[in-house]
């Protein structure tokens, strides 16, 4: 590949996204697009109630239905030896204090605790059977008194969803010097407060929910075909917590996947019923979820209420600051669960801000609604959402300019590397800078005059804005896998998850600058557990951190066995052989031979000796960067008429700083891929 070639598609440059030509063509294969001969159709039938006690389910006439092959219930889990739904957090409360975790089986037992809660699956030869089918099981049933508010669930007189859990507490965490807040508070020149409520949120994605199961009798083993946001990750939870199977008795396949934002990361109570079943009849079984079914049924996001505050000295700078939160979990703990409002308030709310001091409680409750988990951002837009209303709001009653109020308190690049009082290190930004930058591509100092022009068109002209840092996701160990093929293409192969974002431009960007490999010729390989050794799988803003730096590794070792193998093709000592643009060079010389020619070379020969086809193939673990610190600032400004209400966004900027240290120190710059 030539200098012009490795330029057009370097690392930084605009390059189009891989999917779409496929994608918009209708050539996309999603779940439900997945065939399998003999397939039979599976359906839920799931609670009507918030919160009742079962008595018994009478499956005489539904069983009797045309074309009904099986009806599943938690007594057929149990005989199976099936295990339970599990969170993967471990977080503790106060004075450490266990987070109460009551069970959560696939499918309901003596209780239900929130509408759409799966009771029963049934299994007939085509949807209208099984629906039908599903109509005619008599549910014997007792309603209970329920509750909705995190607030109100943690009184007296509320319902209690389990004994577990008294006043439905799932987790009383907190962090921070409370003492310490308290005496800065008394301190304090002035103190701005805050209650702020981050509505549950149902997750609408283009693609419902859907799954394919199948067993191989002859080899004991289960194939699940499903949206994901990462397959290894979800074959381990299935496999482990509720099959009870070793890891390599499922095989998780994930295609082409129509949204997630969270929604899709962890396992679901439909899954393990579906593998079973697919199990008893012998033939596979195809479930996709209704819309409206998927309003109730998906884990939702958001869901809680803060009671946030700041205090700051006579000169506008912060102090302290207090968040006291009322999270709904939901009527049971997700794999995520409390994470959002906890952990990620916590790593979140110290923003780009010299905040000296942080106190955060929160209290988490069960509900009788659908379980709460991790959705776009998951806590922290909240975060953000909560410091930067704190801003606007000190800053009007101080009477203080709020750009000003900002400055006196943002970090500056000399301060950093900073250790902020979440306990994380910022490595790189510069704040002030960025804040400039959308200030005058806003033109800011010019509103004033805009305003007064649409006052006398009779308008209202509003300006707005808020700046922003958010710690990315944990990083979790990836793959990193880089194939050379017959055909003459090279394959990446990565444990993350392409659900919108577009990963196999970027991906392929980082192999061809490294290696000037043709764009063109690469590809990539993602959900099949088979061929994966690890993958943390697409979620938390991490997949360029953890699947571009597992890429990178990759390529680096791709340099060390080439230099061995070119040292045999150009009969010189490995010593001797250097690698630079692609070609693997006798140093001093004009003598080499590219990459992709020694790859050749290999599938031709064998380099004329004992040498494998795939000797310059690599396959690798790869323990990636710490979490990375996005940051940018926002400004809208709208207009608004004031007879009708009608708001018209006139202009928006937005200036975000994307730059990855770490990564730049030690292998060169990579713009982050954001996961939402």
């Amino acid at each position: 590949m030539d200098g012009m070639e490795i330029e057009k598609y370097a690392i930084g440059q605009s390059v189009a996204r891989g999917e779409d030509p496929r994608l918009l063509t209708g050539g996309g294969r999603f779940t439900d697009d997945v065939i399998a001969d003999n397939a039979a159709i599976g359906y839920l039938l799931r609670s009507p109630y918030a919160h009742a006690d079962l008595r018994g389910l009478d499956l005489a006439a539904a069983l009797a239905a045309p074309g009904v092959l099986a009806i599943l219930t938690l007594s057929d889990l149990e005989a199976a030896g099936f295990g339970t739904l599990q969170n993967k957090i471990p977080l503790e409360g106060r004075g450490g204090a266990a987070m109460i975790k009551p069970a959560r089986p696939s499918l309901a037992a003596d209780r239900v605790r929130y509408q759409g809660e799966p009771i029963a699956l049934v299994v007939a030869e085509s949807l209208a059977e099984a629906r039908d089918a599903a109509e005619l099981i008599e549910l014997d049933a007792e309603p209970r008194a329920a509750v909705t508010d995190p607030r109100a669930a943690g009184e007296a007189a509320a319902a209690q969803l389990h004994d577990s859990a008294p006043a439905n507490l799932c987790v009383d965490w907190e962090h921070g010097d409370g003492d310490a807040v308290d005496a800065a508070f008394a301190a304090a020149a002035h103190i701005s407060r805050l209650e702020i409520e981050n509505n549950r949120i149902v997750i609408n994605p283009m693609e419902p929910r859907a799954a394919l199961a199948e067993y191989d009798a002859g080899e004991d083993r289960f194939t699940l075909h499903v949206g994901s946001q990462g397959v290894f990750g979800l074959r381990n939870s299935v496999a482990g917590d509720i099959l009870n199977v070793d890891r390599e008795k499922l095989r998780v396949r994930t295609y082409d996947v129509g949204g997630s934002f969270g929604m899709k990361s962890a396992p679901y109570p439909e899954y393990g019923p579906l593998l079973l079943a697919a199990k008893r009849i012998g033939r596979p079984v195809r479930w996709r979820d209704d819309r409206s079914d998927s309003f109730l049924a998906d884990q939702h996001g958001r869901g809680s209420v803060v009671e946030a505050s700041m205090a700051f000295d006579a000169e506008g700078k912060v102090l302290a600051a207090r968040v006291i939160g009322h999270a709904n979990v939901g009527a049971y703990v997700s794999q995520t669960g409390p994470m959002m409002t906890t952990r990620n308030i916590l790593r979140n709310f110290p923003s780009l801000y010299r905040l000296p001091l942080l106190y955060i409680r929160t209290y988490c409750r069960f509900t009788n609604t659908g379980p709460i988990a991790a959705y776009r951002g998951a806590g922290r837009p909240e975060s953000n959402y909560y410091v930067e209303r704190l801003m606007d709001t000190a800053a009007r009653e101080m009477g203080l300019d709020r750009i000003e109020l900002r400055r006196r308190n943002m970090l500056t690049p000399g301060e950093i590397p900073f250790k902020a009082v979440s306990g994380m290190t910022y490595d790189s930004g510069d704040f002030p800078a960025v804040l400039s930058d959308a200030l005058a591509r806003a033109d800011w100092d010019g509103f004033a005059a805009r305003q007064a022009e649409a006052a006398g068109r009779g308008k209202l002209r509003g300006l707005g804005l808020a700046c922003y840092l958010e710690a990315t996701g944990a990083p979790s160990t990836e793959m990193g896998g880089i194939r050379f093929d017959e055909d003459g293409g090279v394959t990446i192969t990565s444990g993350t998850q392409n659900y919108g974002q577009g990963h196999s431009a970027p991906f392929a960007q980082i192999l061809s600058s490294t290696l000037s490999i043709p764009f063109p010729l690469i590809r990539l390989a993602q959900g099949d557990s088979d061929a994966l050794l690890a993958g943390g799988g697409t979620g938390g803003s991490k997949s360029m951190i953890t699947g571009g730096g597992a890429i990178l590794e990759a390529a680096e070792q791709v340099v060390e066995k080439g230099r061995h193998l070119a040292a045999s093709a150009l009969e010189a000592a490995v010593e001797d052989i250097g690698f630079e643009d692609g070609a693997f060079r006798i140093l001093g010389t004009d003598r080499a031979i590219t990459v992709m020619a020694l790859a050749a070379r290999l599938r031709e020969d064998g380099l004329g000796g004992a040498q494998e086809k795939d000797a310059l193939d690599v396959a690798l673990t790869h323990e990636p960067a710490p979490s990375t610190f996005p940051n940018g600032c926002h400004v809208a400004e709208v207009e608004i008429d004031p007879d009708t209400g009608v708001t018209r966004v006139v202009r928006y900027i937005v200036v975000d700083d994307f730059y990855q240290s770490t990564l730049m120190s030690t292998r060169g710059w990579i713009p982050l891929l954001a996961d939402f």
